[in-house]
Order: C-alpha cells, then structure tokens, then sequence
C-alpha cells in the first residue's frame, strides 16, 4: 500500500524555487542622477517600462531595492493566461460596457508577451498548451458553462471541454479550456528581461530601494538611502510594495501567494490517471488552486489560501499551515498520488486592485501601473511597453485606455483582511464537502 506524502522533508524557502540568484547585480545608485523617466520597480511592468524607453531613445533610469525581478515575477506559478482575473458574471455586471475591450485586451497581452519571449530569444521554457478552468464539482460544471457563454459574447478565445476527452486526471470533470498563451519558468523569464534591459542604454541601479517621491516644479524628486534622482516623469511599477510609498495610489493591497513543487514524477504514473495534458489546471473556487506539471517533472501547485499583509512586508519563508493546506489539498485532487511527495514551497508578495489590472497617473507626471492580479505574467509587460509608448509621445493605445483609471477602484481594507480571506478559504472547503462525489 502506498505511504501517503507529508510535508516531512519539504524545504520552504524565501526566495524563488524557479531560478537560482544572480550573481551580477547592478551597484546602486549613489550621488545625484538626472534623467527624463525614472522608474520605481525592477519587476516585469517596471523593466518592459524600462526597455521600450530605452528601444525609444529616451533617457531612463530604473530603481530596483533588491534585484530585478526578484519578487512576484519570478515566484509565480507560470500561467502565462489570456484571461482576465475574476469570475465573467462578476466582470459583466461590474463592467458590462466595457467588458468586449477588456477581453480583447487580454488576448492581445498573451500575443504580446509570447511575440517579446521570441523576440528577446529568451529561454524560459515557453510552451503553448494555453490554459483550463477546471471543475471539481458538477455545480462548478454549470457554472462554467455559464461563464463560457459570457466569455464567448465578449469575444475570447474559448471553448469548453470534457475532462477526460482532454486529457484531465479524473478529478476535474472538465471546463474552459483558454486557447491562447501556455505555460513558462518565470524565473527564467525575468532574467532574459533581466539580461535584455542590461544590455540597453537604460541605467539600471539594484540594492536601491527609493524612500521618497516628491513632484515639484520641474518634475519628480525621489530620494534613495545613497542620493536621489530628478526626472520630469516617474513610473511606479512597485506591485505589493505601493503601498510602502506615501504618493503611490491607496487601492492596491498586497496578499501573500504560496506555491509547492513535488518530486519527480513518472510520466506512465500520470497517463494511468488519465493526466496526458500538459495544460495549466485552475480551479474556479473563490481562491483558485492551480496544478500544472513542469519540464523536470515535477508537479507544482499554489494558492488556495491568501494570507493578508502585516506591518512590513518582507521576503520570508510560507507558513507551514498554508502548505500543509495545500498539500492535503493536492492530496484530495489526485487521491492516487497520495505516495508523491512534496520537495519544497515558497511564495511571494502580489498586488491585489479588485478584479482587474489598472494604470493611470496618480499625481501630476507620476504615473503607476499594477498588473499582478492572479493573471499578470501576461500582462505585466503588455502594460509596461504601452505606457511606455504613451510616455513617449505616442497616443494612449485602446487596449492601455481599457484598464486607465487615476486611481485603482477603491477596495476596503477588510475586503483584503486575514478574516475575509479566511472566509474565502472556508466557503470553498464547505462547498467541497457538499459536492463530493461517492
């Protein structure tokens, strides 16, 4: 009989479980700086900011305090999604209007950042097998054939499928399956964007973490612990970290994600099951899980439960109830792969403005961009390059215009609070328990 797996033995790390740390950080900055766009924050938004300034010929600086993309963009799980985040019967009340632009604008992102992947030649294992919403349940199975008709009104690229036609584990009944985009290693693709953005004539300083940012007569002052910079505009790309400066807008609230990778699997173990699919698995409980298999092969799995910000954010190790969930989690999905056990968790800060990604200009030449709302690998240089393109003269692109708000809708504190995010995690095991199949 098969030893069920526990998390014995599992290494949790603060740092990603994707790639290991670069060794060739760029100094920080030091003196007084003068440049046209400075911007804040060296993940995927701030560094696609950052290149296509440069590609334009304007002069660019960008402040990163620890390395670039060491935060959400290389700790994700690697869904590289042509959806938006949020359920469709929610967006089309929320945003009816402009709900057909809005979907538009997601499609376009995955092309997008498929077409930068190939372009920058970047090796981040990109494979397209687009993306499911899976059920679990026969009431989440209705559900999604609702959805799927929204979906398909709006104009998305969708269709529903049956699990095991599709080559699903038994578990997940079936869903949509998202035509566009596919799966990748983040961690390797922030450090090609990385590597590209190094190579341009963009001034990149790592190890500086920006204290202050001051409009005033002449543009933007910002303040570092070795010097400041003075620049006519300012893009705050900072994710989950917005809110550690004073000027940056009040609607973006951090969560922390957690994510475990097993040990190798055989592959002829997976095809017994029925799982012959390499396409990404999500869930559409009100806290998503995710299950995708990797190119080492092994499993990787996250969400589930989203635990609230304390005081100071900080890289730090997942908590060791979160990944316990996770695992029973995993253990309940593929309830044959009980033996499998789990290598090591990590996790990371990510941004939170409701349902949907949002730029705009926050104050007088400081402007913001937030993409990391569950579906941001796509996004994130999608909304980087466009306002970029727009700060350098160009005409605010449709797709830009789709998303533009001078502030993120406005959420209340408790929405985003340890007992609201505790109730999600609640409600989705309860509705579990009342669909489980004999």
């Amino acid at each position: 009989m098969a030893k069920s797996a526990s998390t014995d033995g599992l290494t949790y790390s603060a740092f990603t479980g994707w790639t290991d740390r670069p060794t060739d950080l760029a100094p920080a900055l030091e003196g007084e700086v003068r440049c046209d766009v400075v911007v804040v924050g060296g993940g995927l938004v701030g560094m696609a900011v950052a290149l296509r300034l440069a590609e334009r010929g304007v002069d660019v600086a960008l402040l990163e305090g620890g390395y670039c993309g060491w935060g959400a963009s290389s700790r994700n799980a690697g869904y590289l999604s042509n959806a938006l985040a949020g359920d469709p019967q929610l967006l089309r009340l929320l945003y009816r209007r402009r709900l057909r632009d809005l979907v538009r604008y997601g499609g376009n992102a995955a092309e997008f950042t498929e077409g930068l992947i190939g372009r920058l030649a970047i090796d981040c294992e990109y494979d397209p097998t687009g993306n499911v919403i899976a059920a679990v349940s026969t009431g989440q199975l209705r559900r999604l054939r609702k959805n799927m008709g929204i979906l398909r009104d709006a104009g998305a690229d969708v269709e529903f499928v049956d699990g095991r036609d599709f080559g699903l584990p038994g578990t997940f009944l079936g869903g949509i399956f998202e035509r566009g985009g596919g799966l990748l290693n983040p961690g390797k693709l922030a450090l090609g964007l990385r590597a590209a953005l190094r190579a341009s004539s963009a001034r990149v300083f790592e190890r500086t973490a920006v204290e202050a940012v001051e409009p005033d007569g002449a543009g933007v002052v910002l303040s570092v612990p070795g010097g400041r910079v003075r620049a006519e505009r300012v893009v705050l790309a900072t994710n989950a970290h917005s809110r550690d400066l004073e000027i940056a807008p009040s609607g973006i609230t951090p969560v922390w994600t957690s994510l475990v990778e097993t040990e190798p699997v055989d592959p002829d173990r997976l095809a017994a099951i029925g799982w012959t699919s390499r396409t990404g698995i999500i869930t559409p409980h009100a806290i998503l899980e995710n299950y995708r298999r990797t190119p080492r092969g092994t499993i990787m799995f996250g969400t589930r439960r989203l635990q609230a910000a304390p005081s100071a954010l900080g890289a730090h190790e997942p908590d060791r109830a979160v990944v316990a969930d996770l695992v029973q989690g995993f253990q309940e999905r593929f309830p044959s792969l009980g033996y499998v056990a789990p290598q090591r968790a990590w996790g990371g800060w990510v941004a939170m403005t409701s349902f949907l990604p949002v730029a705009g200009e926050a104050a007088k030449n400081v402007f913001y961009a937030v993409s990391c709302n569950g579906h941001g690998l796509s996004q994130s240089p999608y909304i980087g390059t466009l306002l970029a393109d727009r700060l350098a003269g160009d005409e605010i692109h449709d797709d830009l215009r789709a998303i533009w708000r001078p502030r993120p809708p406005y959420m209340p504190s408790f929405a985003l609070g340890a007992t609201a995010l505790k109730a999600g995690w609640v409600l989705d095991r309860i509705s579990d328990r009342l669909s489980r199949r004999p």
